[in-house]
């Protein structure tokens, strides 16, 4: 008999997810990580961290900026950098501990320590082998760089590092105008250092919807972000004092370079399956080192799934949460599924962008008849309140049907209204239905409510 009934090779969102879910299932299930804590990428050095040093930064942004203006006099405090680091990691260590418990609770054996694939049906971790009826690849993602750049964590730093420097710099340049660039470059712009994005392409965030991403580059740089875009990065050169960064424009060839204290390179991520043993086992392999599974995360060896970032579709953590529950419910004999059209994207700065489904120029390409609801913050008593009133929601839906196919939020708490959308869109709801909901008042989610108002006879407050 073998040992466990499933092992699951990384402990990240994808990975604990699925174990968790195959346990409660009833599956024996072990997993596998080399990290001293459990949480992968996302809790340790990525989606955690990096939002604790957002809030922190935003504190302090309206403590200088806003609290006067609320009648909250008084000297604006200064920055104890170490504190706030330990904040952050007392907030890591929080998060990966409950997922510790979470495993005891639910059984899940930690098998402590990089494993790799030896044969299907087997998982080597240090010296010993162990047996599973199924093997789950949720290993995740990477920092990809780019060629020529070497990365020290120190100077010249991915998003690891960019959450762990000495101290704030005056000057950083982040190549990359991505949701890590954009997220990061907020922490440290707010702390006062001076931050210039330098991307590849004609405008920020790629894939965003134009409009919105428009609106965000000119709220960034009002927040002083400096931008060059349409630059192909030459080359990062370290100095005495920092690195200078080297590009060449794009339209005319033209040269130019600047000198930072810290580079953060954050041009994507990429699959991490290296040790796993895949090449010499003959796991087929997709595009950009992706691991090629079919529509029940299989890979072409029988009994060996893979999830997450390890395969294709958005590295998003919830992305990956949504497969590791999908493949623990296909592998005890239910029905797994994750809709990837209902998947939601966010940028935590302030304001958050948030996004769900396709965007205006998707459909314009597809040749699709769509309507389009618009509401700006502006027109909301609960934004205008608290001074974050830039910003819209934009509501897309098809113009026969009304249904909806799509949204794109810039303001306070987008994050969290857009899943308003998803849950419609999950059940095929219209504009009108959404329209016809009642929304507490004041809220945020008034302008969601607007916008879908604005899809019909026209929003009240606009």
């Amino acid at each position: 008999m073998a040992d466990f009934d499933t092992i699951i090779l990384g402990a990240g969102p994808g990975g604990y997810v699925a174990a968790i879910r195959a346990a409660q299932l009833g599956q024996k299930v072990a997993v596998v990580e080399g990290r001293e804590t459990l949480g992968g990428t996302c809790l340790n050095v990525g989606c955690i961290p990096s939002k604790a040093m957002l809030h922190a930064t935003h504190m302090l942004h309206e403590t200088h900026e806003n609290f006067e203006k609320m009648g909250l006099m008084g000297a604006a405090p200064t920055v104890d950098w170490a504190k706030m680091q330990a904040y952050k990691d007392d907030v890591v260590s929080g998060n990966t501990k409950g997922i510790e418990f979470l495993f005891k609770k639910n059984k899940v054996t930690w098998l402590k320590g990089w494993g790799s694939i030896p044969a299907a049906g087997q998982v080597k971790v240090g010296d010993d082998i162990h047996t599973a009826k199924n093997i789950v690849i949720a290993t995740g993602s990477e920092a990809s760089t780019l060629p020529g750049i070497t990365v020290d964590e120190k100077v010249v730093v991915t998003s690891t590092g960019a959450l762990t420097l000495a101290n704030p710099p005056k000057t950083m340049v982040v190549i990359g105008a991505g949701v890590i660039g954009l997220e990061m470059g907020s922490v440290y712009a707010r702390l006062g250092t001076q931050v210039t994005v330098v991307e590849y392409l004609d405008a920020i965030t790629p894939g965003m919807d134009a409009e919105v991403a428009k609106t965000f580059q000119r709220i960034l740089s009002k927040q002083g972000l400096k931008f060059v875009l349409g630059a192909a990065v030459q080359s990062v050169t370290k100095t005495k004092t920092g690195a200078t960064v080297a590009w060449k424009l794009k339209k005319n060839d033209k040269e130019d370079s600047l000198e930072a204290d810290v580079v953060l390179v954050a041009t994507g991520r990429k699959p991490f399956t290296t040790g796993l043993g895949l090449e010499a086992l003959g796991v087929e392999m997709g595009p950009r080192g992706t691991v090629k599974t079919d529509a029940h995360f299989m890979t072409n060896i029988k009994g060996i799934y893979a999830i997450g970032d390890a395969i294709a579709g958005p590295m998003l953590a919830h992305k990956a949460e949504d497969e590791g529950m999908a493949v623990a419910e296909i592998l005890a004999g239910n029905h797994g599924h994750v809709n990837y059209g209902v998947i939601p994207g966010v940028i935590y700065t302030a304001p958050e962008v948030a996004n769900v489904g396709q965007t205006e120029e998707q459909l314009k390409a597809e040749g699709r008849a769509y309507k389009v609801g618009k509401f700006p913050f502006m027109g909301n008593a609960r934004a205008k309140a608290i001074f974050q009133a830039e910003g819209f929601v934009k509501l897309l839906a098809d113009k026969d049907t009304d249904r909806i196919l799509g949204c794109h939020i810039i303001g306070p708490g987008a994050g969290d209204l857009i899943h308003e959308i998803c849950v419609a869109m999950e059940f095929g709801a219209s504009a009108q239905d959404l329209a016809l909901t009642c929304h507490a008042h004041p809220t945020y989610s008034e302008a969601v409510r607007e916008a879908a108002l604005a899809c019909g006879d026209g929003a009240i407050h606009a």
